[in-house]
């Protein structure tokens, strides 16, 4: 009777009987919405001090960005890893284990965003010392991060908690969690920067307003999930639920700790060899820090594309619909392919006019910046497969390979490029780094994905 029961969740689940194109749609549009306005929370910040402060002000948002990548990377270890274990365990047709789940990624996403606030504020000086600051730009950062770390375990628990909000099927109520912070933010940004005139303040107090607002509705959605009731026994953390959910979650979390470590070394480089170069060190930076938060516009589409693959792959993978697997990844590869396509145009053709939408430079300051476009992006065109691929490995229940591709790029190829390619190129040699990072993780993304297609066609 139980396993009748089972069985008949199974295939009434949407997830297990839908068409996969319309699932994907589904899931990704809203997915994708909710990424674009999670990156908009930068980009408006950025444009709006590019206008107002200039060049100093874009560095010290660089500067403060590796913060931003943490409180990511703690959203995804969590949201990511919960959504995908309490996927799979409803495609087995497990209910009771369930809920569980999204009660310990829910609990762990506040606390652990409350730790970072505290740590941020108590050492806030010298992290940013150490993520690269020059001291012009040190008094806007430090402005800037003391007030915005008051926001992390907000921002973490709508980042996060959208990706458990789309494991119960409402993937439109997670894009509304982030799409009302981010209209709140942008107005007030207006209000702030240039009504009252506050400078960077204004620009912090304005994204933690939109980050508050957003974590109530999520906090409120979760006291009434639709697939499972949620309980306060489903807070209390076990580690045989959350050690599921950390190794489900590692591969997106290694690939945001990356690119972590990474923007850090970077900083330092672009400072560094900026220096020695014509273009002194806040150029560097500033263009640096423009074109971080452009790429993430276009990363924002793919991890969303590979975010509305995640709960139908991990449903149908627990129910063993094989084929409905690998039609899900495929679309999902070739919709992330177009867009990649439309990227690498955009970058070659328009990169002086994307940077001054960002406030004005000299002539000097827009030449690096289009050199920079053009260089660092060049192979963008197939830099949709590492990420997609990596979350893929993460919704089958396979965390080690998903985490050795979320590696990749970032710290196997990138890093030594990074410390390598300058010594005898100069600052030259960070921007060509990239798009040699680019080529290689795709390579090995591609054979990976290729291989286990072809055993889930055998299967």
């Amino acid at each position: 009777m139980e396993k009748t029961e089972k069985v008949q969740g199974i295939e009434q689940n949407p997830l297990g009987t839908a068409p996969v194109t319309s699932l994907l749609v589904k899931f990704a549009v809203p997915s994708i919405i909710a990424m674009l306005v999670s990156a908009l929370y930068n980009i408006v910040d950025q444009l709006f001090i590019g206008n107002s402060i200039g060049e100093l002000g874009n560095a010290a948002t660089n500067i403060a960005f590796p913060l931003t990548t943490s409180c990511t990377a703690i959203s995804l270890v969590f949201g990511i890893g919960g959504a995908s274990c309490f996927n799979l365990a409803m495609g087995a047709g497990n209910r009771e284990r369930a809920p569980h789940y999204i009660g310990n990624a829910a609990f762990l996403l506040f606390i652990c965003g409350s730790v970072l606030c505290l740590v941020t504020e108590t050492f806030l000086t010298p992290m940013l010392h150490f993520f690269g600051s020059p001291e012009n730009v040190l008094p806007y950062a430090q402005t800037y991060t003391s007030i915005t770390a008051i926001g992390f375990p907000f921002l973490i628990l709508t980042t996060g908690g959208g990706h458990l909000i789309r494991a119960d099927g409402s993937p439109r109520f997670a894009m509304i969690c982030n799409l009302s912070g981010a209209l709140i933010n942008t107005v007030l940004d207006a209000v702030f920067i240039f009504g009252f005139h506050m400078g960077m303040a204004g620009a912090a107090f304005a994204t933690i307003t939109g980050q508050i607002f957003s974590a109530i509705l999520v906090f409120r959605y979760l006291r009434h999930y639709r697939t499972a009731s949620l309980k306060l026994v489903h807070l209390r953390l076990r580690w045989c639920y959350t050690g599921r959910v950390i190794s489900l979650g590692m591969s997106p979390f290694c690939n945001q700790i990356a690119m972590m470590v990474v923007q850090i070394v970077m900083n330092k480089s672009l400072a560094y060899y900026g220096a020695l170069s014509i273009y002194g060190e806040s150029i560097p930076l500033a263009c640096s820090g423009i074109i971080n938060k452009v790429g993430m516009v276009f990363f924002s589409v793919v991890i969303g594309i590979s975010q509305g693959l995640q709960p139908i792959a991990s449903f149908n993978y627990g129910a063993r619909k094989y084929d409905r697997v690998c039609r899900a990844l495929r679309n999902a590869l070739t919709g992330a392919g177009v867009i990649s396509i439309i990227a690498f145009v955009m970058f070659q053709l328009f990169p002086r006019q994307i940077s001054a939408a960002f406030g004005s430079g000299s002539e000097m300051y827009f030449q690096f910046a289009a050199r920079y476009f053009r260089i660092y992006f060049f192979f963008i065109f197939i830099n949709f497969v590492q990420p997609i691929s990596s979350n893929f490995f993460t919704a089958i229940g396979k965390p080690y390979k998903g985490v050795f591709l979320s590696l990749t790029r970032q710290i196997l190829f990138l890093l030594p490029l990074l410390l390598l390619f300058p010594l005898w190129m100069g600052i030259d040699g960070i921007m060509y780094a990239g798009p040699c990072a680019d080529l290689l993780a795709a390579v090995i993304a591609i054979s990976m994905t290729a291989f286990e297609i072809k055993k889930l066609k055998k299967l």
